[in-house]
């Protein structure tokens, strides 16, 4: 079968990615692809290059003067040794994720983490809000310094990993791109090794976005501290892979329910499912199962809470394929639901993403009373057509 392949479970570690790569074209399960075996040579060298790898730690904070200093003097310079990191750019479904979870997989770092990179900015918020807010109540320092809490940040992430793995490496967001240079440069400065997956290359990243002018600093950094490497594969496995799946199954039974499973296994290529938020101008929409670009719902989850365009907006530019859980029949009992669904399937539709889901009924008979039954009908017609062959080839718009 072509496609991603399996999770890096079925690898063997000690090995190294590339090994890795062969023992999965050779059972069969994936086909070969040369430019996914080049890839693996690269990250390959990067596994001999990392074997063991564990930066030198800061000497202790005596509190003085000079310590306080040297802690937070800037610098793009990484610790001597300390191995560049590698940025996997191509465009979707060119198997960037799976050949970076073989390379995690065997990774013989002593700490290490891999987790999608708009996961590790809402971590990065989350524990520069809790800073403040001790930093708040505590006695005022006697460095103006003690004030920045980028450092202390990036002292409990390589406490935490000296390599990262980043999937899907990509900036929306103003706060973000203002924090990431700074964090980045403390990051390498403290000797961590930074692997991404992207479908933007590092000279795009926050094109055409007010106030890229000052993320500019932290595009050249990148391009210093990780080498790019285009992945030019002719082949989209990501939409062979949806190709192949029945999108829409009715009744919402144990049948469907197995089916929607297979669907969100296949499409994930075998990833582990994690629950996320995703957060956008304060708020806050709970993704209870997501892995590799695919978030997958109940219905009541997406469409039974209070939630609006804007927040359909974050889910359809941050996945690329839709599970989505027992769409009910709609009616006057259940308006707000509609309504909800109604904007949802716009919005998916605009952006491209692909939808799997489970139903009481064929998209033509969910809505066929009340007075907004007639308002359905366009989008029972995008349901119909988000199931064509046509309609799932066309690439994810972010």
């Amino acid at each position: 079968m072509p496609g991603h392949g399996p999770g890096p479970s079925s690898t063997t570690p000690s090995e190294g990615p590339l090994p890795a790569l062969r023992a999965l074209i050779a059972a069969g399960t994936i086909t070969a692809d040369p430019a996914q075996v080049m890839a693996a040579e690269k990250l390959q060298d990067l596994w001999r290059r990392t074997r063991g790898y564990d930066p030198r730690q800061d000497p202790p904070d005596t509190g003085g003067f000079l310590s306080r200093f040297f802690r937070r003097k800037a610098t793009e310079e990484a610790p001597a040794g300390a191995p560049m990191g590698l940025y996997l750019v191509g465009e979707v479904g060119r198997g960037k994720s799976m050949l970076m979870d073989l390379f995690f997989a065997a990774a013989e770092v002593p700490r290490k983490k891999r987790l999608h990179f708009h996961q590790f900015m809402q971590q990065v918020h989350r524990r520069i809000h809790a800073w403040k807010l001790r930093d708040a109540d505590a006695p005022a320092p006697a460095d103006i310094h003690d004030h920045d809490p980028i450092p202390p940040l990036a002292d409990s992430i390589v406490a935490e990993a000296a390599l990262l793995c980043f999937d899907e490496f990509q900036v929306h967001d103003i706060a973000d791109a203002m924090i990431l240079g700074r964090l980045f440069e403390a990051l390498f400065a403290r000797g961590v090794v930074v692997v991404a997956t992207s479908n933007t290359a590092p000279d795009d990243l926050f094109r055409g976005k007010p106030g890229r002018d000052a993320f500019l600093p932290f595009i050249t950094l990148i391009k210093k501290r990780i080498e790019v490497l285009v992945i030019e594969s002719a082949r989209d496995y990501r939409r062979e892979r949806i190709r192949g799946l029945p999108t829409w199954h009715v009744p919402p039974d144990g049948r469907a329910e197995r089916a929607l499973d297979a669907a969100f296994a296949e499409l994930t290529g075998g990833a582990p499912a994690s629950t996320t938020t995703l957060t956008l101008l304060g708020r806050a929409v709970a993704v209870p199962q997501a892995a590799r670009g695919v978030a997958r719902f109940a219905f009541d989850e997406i469409c039974g809470r209070p939630l609006g365009p804007a927040d359909y907006l974050a889910v359809a530019t941050h996945f690329h394929a839709i599970v989505l859980d027992g769409i009910p029949r709609l009616g006057p009992e259940n308006f707000d639901k509609a309504r909800r669904f109604i904007t949802l399937v716009d919005t998916l539709y605009e952006h491209r993403v692909k939808l799997v889901a489970s139903a009481e009924d064929v998209p033509d008979r969910l809505y066929e009373r009340g007075e907004n039954a007639a308002m359905f009908e366009r989008t029972a017609s995008r349901l119909v057509e988000m199931q064509s062959q046509a309609y799932l080839a066309l690439p994810h718009l972010t």
